[in-house]
């Protein structure tokens, strides 16, 4: 029996991982979220009502699962006590079944200014950042000047470690950026009292998915982004500043390789990209603009528009290795209704040689060229289907093709936004 599945996204983000999370936590125990901060967005359309989470995990709408925010994620408590009021507005019990580890990062306000002050100062070269202050909290833990949850209740640590912290951050702001120094005592009361709000709430996450784990229970680990954007192994320096790839679930959860089971890589039936970077088979006609239109393409958490492409199958076949993807599941695939000639990138080819996967030099993705091979599309309506058997005869071709060009079986399809517009081929908790 399959206890432990991870849900990630295999392009660079905006798969649909929240919907399917969401499908999926129905039959399981427990959700857990472990990198990332509030750049994410995770929609969930239940009987046509939206719900975009940022950083609680997509299993909070039913009632069944328990919600945890393991030590990789960088927490802002102001995004999150307004995430949990939404909810709670809303009728969602969240405090009963939330936790969150004491280990996690603290997003604070000097970390935002910074984010949005580098990216001025970058011009044309900006990064595209959500401008969340997630890169510069980053930095704080690695460098060991971060605050972390638990030290927002030891006030006399707390105000120690931040007087540090700000020490450095505020010279960084006043001398190189010229901005006005922050002010410690707000920022540390500001603190003191957000801590106090979900003071209940801290759990030691890894200790609970060892127990959880022991007594058979089922977790499903809930990934943020999209395997192109990981720190390591995406098309860096136009990257997260996470690793949004397999790897982080054990650092970012606190559980061992052995402890997963079944990886579902979500990947959308074209391609789509928030921000700046490479884009080998992004459209700049007609046809990308009509994807972008039917697809709804813009970003949960800041609503900037997605650049749209075609299928990018060298890319996926490497995020296919990377994270030892069991299955797919195709979403948005009702988008492509009415396309006449679906196209795929297939390989590419860099100063004349031929390459099946994606080069690790960054600088060498402006220089690719895209060989595609080219489907029928269909002109019957997708949206809804729930059978595979139902499919146009070309939707079927094309999500064989998908199989073969990118190295891992097709076991879900999302056919709709709506919960309940999938189908399932193979289901991954079976």
């Amino acid at each position: 029996m399959t206890k432990s599945i991870v849900v990630l996204g295999t392009q660079w983000g905006d798969e649909g991982k929240g919907k399917i999370v969401d499908l999926l936590s129905r039959d399981v125990d427990a959700v857990v979220r472990f990198q990332g901060g509030h750049n994410a967005g995770h929609t969930l359309v239940i009987d046509d009502q939206k719900t975009v989470l940022h950083l609680i995990p997509s299993g909070i709408l039913n009632e069944g699962a328990q919600c945890l925010i393991g030590n990789g994620v960088v927490v802002s408590l102001e995004a999150l006590k307004t995430e949990t009021e939404g909810l709670e507005a809303k009728g969602v019990d969240v405090r009963s079944r939330l936790g969150i580890s004491p280990a996690c990062p603290v997003i604070m306000p000097y970390h935002e200014l910074l984010d949005h002050a580098r990216e001025k100062a970058r011009g044309v070269n900006a990064i595209g950042t959500t401008g969340r202050g997630i890169g510069p909290a980053y930095e704080d833990k690695v460098s060991r000047r971060g605050i972390r949850i638990s030290d927002l209740y030891n006030p006399g640590l707390l105000s120690e470690k931040l007087e540090e912290a700000m020490d450095y951050h505020n010279f960084v702001l006043d001398q190189y950026f010229g901005m006005q120094r922050m002010s410690f005592d707000r920022v540390l009361d500001d603190a003191l009292q957000l801590g106090a709000c979900f003071s209940e709430l801290v759990k030691d996450v890894s200790g609970e998915l060892h127990r959880l784990r022991t007594e058979g229970k089922r977790i499903l680990y809930e990934g943020a982004q999209g395997s192109l954007l990981d720190i390591d192994h995406g098309t860096y320096p136009f990257v997260t500043s996470s690793n949004t790839t397999i790897g982080a679930v054990c650092t970012g959860a606190g559980v061992g390789p052995s402890a997963i089971d079944y990886v579902l890589g979500i990947t959308k039936a074209y391609t789509t990209r928030v921000g700046s970077g490479p884009f080998p088979t992004e459209l700049f006609d007609e046809v990308g603009a009509g994807l972008a239109e039917r697809g709804a393409e813009f970003g949960a958490t800041t609503g900037r528009p997605r650049r749209c492409g075609w299928l990018d199958a060298v890319a996926l076949r490497r995020a296919a290795h990377t994270n030892g993807v069991t299955g797919f599941c195709v979403t948005k695939l009702d988008v492509l209704d009415g396309v006449e000639t679906i196209k795929v990138g297939i390989a590419y080819r860099l100063n004349g040689e031929l390459l099946d996967i994606p080069p690790q030099n960054a600088e060498a993705w402006d220089d690719l060229e895209v060989e595609y091979e080219s489907f029928p599309g269909w002109q019957e309506s997708t949206r809804g289907i729930t059978r595979f058997e139902d499919l146009p005869a070309n939707a079927k071709t094309y999500l064989a093709a998908m199989e073969a060009l990118c190295g891992a079986p097709v076991h879900m399809v999302s056919t709709g936004p709506d919960r309940k517009e999938n189908i399932v081929i193979r289901h991954p908790m079976e």
